[in-house]
């Protein structure tokens, strides 16, 4: 019952804890005008708090898909720094060849990170979007990742105010009931420096928001305002351990919001 009640809301949270885990893939912007390397900066942090940072190793894979080809991109990446309020940690500066028209999905594969507070590590499958000349590609398809979430809308132009949904996929195939944490990026990334631009909302009381995703793995969400939005499915991935530990292997989306003017 419970799950037929979170599938008919559109957008239905519920607080858990006080700071989500989230790998950026930050860019920017996402719809390119002109060709040519667009940076990714790749950070372990708190977003929606601004808060602690976690130190990220480099990436098991790093890469772009672009009308169905998949180009490797872990030559492109440098090791660089993080700052936030309260530390600073490891992260990597990365770049993605945006040259013809299309889409293009920036895709991280990071090495488990262990949880000291909970003695457990956490992978997070992380996809973002990028789109040039506004000619849909590869948006609407699975990149055929352990574990993922498919979009229902174009992930990289919503409309502050509507609605994002989306799938969450194990192996290809739906997960029922998972739980998928949501957070808004509220600093963001200097790319130009190792820190980030001042707040500008703060995080609502009660914890993470959260939704259910339905028996067919499908979840939906008001979006309230403009912005990088991210959703990560927690543990919906099949491998469950890592060096004898607990291992929650989860899939994080990036997608856009923009205001109407």
């Amino acid at each position: 019952m419970k799950k037929l009640l979170l599938a008919a809301t559109a957008a239905l949270t519920m607080p858990i804890m006080a700071q989500a885990h989230f790998l950026l893939e930050y860019t920017t912007d996402t719809i390119i005008e002109r060709p040519g390397d667009v940076p990714v900066k790749l950070v372990f942090w708190h977003p929606f708090e601004a808060g602690h940072v976690m130190a990220l190793e480099k990436p098991e894979e790093f890469f772009v898909i672009h009308n169905g080809e998949k180009t490797d991109l872990m030559d492109t990446l440098q090791e660089t720094s993080f700052e936030g309020p309260d530390n600073s940690a490891k992260a990597f500066l990365g770049s993605v060849p945006v040259k013809r028209s299309g889409d293009y999905v920036v895709v991280t594969v990071p090495a488990p990170y262990h949880e000291e507070s909970e003695d457990i590590y956490i992978q997070q499958i992380t996809k973002a979007y990028l789109n040039r000349n506004g000619l849909p590609t590869d948006w609407d398809q699975p990149q055929g990742l352990v574990t993922e979430i498919l979009p229902l809308n174009k992930p990289y132009n919503i409309i502050a105010g509507s609605t994002f949904s989306g799938r969450v996929l194990s192996e290809g195939k739906p997960v029922a009931g998972a739980e998928i944490e949501i957070e808004y990026i509220a600093a963001a990334p200097d790319m130009t420096g190792t820190g980030a631009h001042e707040a500008t909302v703060s995080p609502l009381p009660g914890g993470a928001l959260v939704t259910i995703s339905d028996d067919n793995g499908y979840f939906s969400f008001g979006v309230p305002k403009a912005g990088y939005w991210g959703f990560a499915a927690l543990g919906s991935g099949p491998k469950t351990e890592h060096e004898g530990k607990e291992l929650s292997q989860d899939a994080v989306i990036w997608i856009r919001a923009w205001d109407l003017e």
